[in-house]
């Protein structure tokens, strides 16, 4: 299964990297169990761990994603990684913490804490409806099985919407041999929190399917730290699993007529 990775993949921006100082509180909305952190930034960042029960692949979901969400004019909070030193646990009373900041030496990853924001109320908030179609079209395209009116995953923050945690999207890649069976798997928009928003559906699709290029899948998968790709079995090196995913969106663009909203 091992891809011959482009030409390039280090040719490109790096996510900032911070420096945890403390951690503030848990965040019990989640499975994973994230937590909020104040770093040498002066900033404060919803981090989530390498080794919290979900594994490093929500992670690398949540940069790809994300990012390649951010290159296409959707609204997504900042994400850096995070330097955590296991002896931030110390002080914590929570044993639940201690063992997940243990388990989580070196990066993870944070997004930008967005202090009182709303969560997403579909019968509260009107979204304009390119942009509600431009974000079920792309939840399409990877996949997003997590935006639902059961769980949106959408912020209201300063009357602007937000997107977050994409950690659900590229499920295939827990069993890299469905990736070629989730390419053309149909998507269940009707489900989709959006989905009475986005009325400008066909024109989002042909926008933003001119603009999910290989240069711009490339720049958003080589975000991703190598340290999250390494070791999957079935590949040579972290640059042909990145690979295999600009292969696969690829894949998936191409067979759009069959997903498409």
């Amino acid at each position: 299964m091992s891809r011959v990775p482009a030409p390039g993949w280090h040719d490109v921006a790096v996510l900032r990297t911070v420096t945890a100082l403390r951690y503030v509180m848990p965040l019990r909305e989640g499975g994973s169990l994230p937590g909020i952190m104040e770093a040498d930034d002066l900033g404060t960042w919803v981090v989530k761990y390498v080794g919290a029960g979900q594994g490093r692949k929500v992670l690398v979901a949540e940069v790809l994603v994300g990012e390649l969400a951010r290159s296409l004019g959707l609204p997504v909070p900042e994400l850096v990684l995070v330097d955590v030193d296991p002896v931030l646990g110390r002080a914590e009373p929570d044993e639940e913490v201690q063992d997940l900041l243990r388990a989580s030496p070196g990066i993870n990853l944070g997004t930008d804490y967005l202090p009182g924001a709303l969560g997403f109320d579909p019968n509260a908030h009107v979204v304009d409806p390119d942009l509600a179609s431009r974000v079920l079209w792309l939840d399409a395209l990877v996949g997003n099985v997590d935006r639902s009116w059961r769980n949106p995953n959408l912020l209201m923050w300063h009357r602007r919407l937000h997107l977050i945690d994409h950690g659900a999207c590229l499920v295939f890649h827990h069993d890299w041999s469905r990736a070629e069976r989730a390419a053309t798997r149909p998507y269940a928009a009707d489900d989709h929190v959006l989905a009475g928003q986005a009325t400008r559906r066909a024109q989002a699709g042909e926008a933003l399917a001119a603009q999910v290029t290989r240069e711009r899948l490339e720049r958003a998968v080589a975000l991703v730290p190598g340290v999250w790709l390494e070791d999957e079995p079935g590949f040579a090196d972290a640059d042909a699993v990145r690979a295999a995913y600009v292969d696969h969106l690829l894949r998936r663009l191409d067979a759009r007529e069959v997903w498409q909203p």
